[in-house]
């Protein structure tokens, strides 16, 4: 039944974006952009604009909702009397205060083996921060407030938002560009050829293949900006929960990507999430969202202030 939900999820979720947006573009009275006459760029920008940052914007205002229902992170209640999960939520709050956050986040659980944790949300102010149990159970407790500290600080730099902006900048460009090319392309053939250019199949085929290569070329912009901000929650969480701990936390994440080399198996998918990589590949470093822990650590211990 599991997959059966995540289905549903997926398939309702892209409805409302679709509906959603749809909406939007008919209140803002935005015409088809490709007409007899030529292209409307202004009709295309507004087009690839919403559809580009609506798509981006609506996922994050479902992120909690959906961190919930697909991983099934459950909320720890602030008032538990379970010492563990008590201990979790003072320390979550206790570094969201130092951070500053106008409102304590909802802190969250959910079962698996996977040593992972997570900061969603939409705003400062409705955030969420999930662990896994096998943290928990994987972790001591300085590693653990590293962790936490490198989460909250996400939230405290509005991360989520930023890479949403940034995500969402570039669906917009990327739907822009491939259509005003595709369209250059069919004028091409149109006047070489005294051909009617691009059938509408063919247009389509070329604009979907020219937004899969500046989605792979945009991917490197979104993927070096995530580096820059894991670089600065690390930073971050030295200072909330103090250097040793966050570097305790990156030691200990590097141990289980280890693990999985020992043993010559795939890093499992949380880890694959984040991005743990014991070497350097320059070609694959360019895609990812995380640098390396060797590198990760490296800088933490070079720093002198926090």
């Amino acid at each position: 039944m599991a997959w059966f939900k995540r289905i549903f999820l997926f398939m309702a979720v892209n409805i409302l974006v679709v509906t959603t947006i749809s909406l939007v573009l008919n209140l803002l009275g935005v015409q088809p952009y490709l007409t007899d006459r030529g292209i409307d760029p202004i009709q295309l920008l507004i087009f690839c604009f919403v559809w580009g940052m609506g798509g981006a914007f609506i996922s994050l205002m479902l992120s909690k909702f959906m961190a919930k229902m697909l991983m099934g992170v459950k909320i720890v209640d602030p008032n538990t009397h379970d010492p563990e999960l008590a201990g979790l939520v003072s320390t979550v709050y206790r570094l969201a205060h130092i951070a500053g956050l106008p409102r304590m986040p909802e802190v969250g659980i959910y079962e698996s083996p996977d040593i992972n944790a997570f900061a969603t949300g939409p705003t400062k102010s409705s955030a969420l921060v999930a662990v896994s149990t096998g943290l928990l159970r994987s972790m001591d407790k300085r590693s653990i407030d590293g962790v936490l500290g490198h989460e909250i600080t996400h939230v405290a730099n509005g991360d989520m938002v930023t890479m949403t902006l940034i995500q969402g900048i570039i669906n917009a460009f990327v739907m822009f560009l491939a259509r005003i090319i595709a369209f250059f392309i069919s004028n091409a053939l149109r006047s070489r050829d005294d051909e009617r250019g691009l059938s509408p199949i063919a247009y389509t085929m070329t604009v979907f293949g020219l937004e899969m290569v500046f989605m792979i070329l945009g991917s490197m912009v979104v993927a070096w900006f995530s580096r820059a901000r894991e670089y600065r929650a690390d930073q971050g969480g030295a200072k909330l929960a103090g250097r040793d701990s966050m570097v305790s936390a990156l030691r200990s994440l590097k141990r289980v990507y280890e693990r999985y080399e020992d043993a010559g198996t795939a890093p499992s998918s949380s880890v694959q999430t984040l991005q743990i990589s014991g070497r350097e590949n320059r070609w694959i470093s360019i895609f990812s969202t995380h640098p390396t822990l060797d590198d990760r650590i490296a800088r933490l211990e070079s720093m002198t202030q926090f």
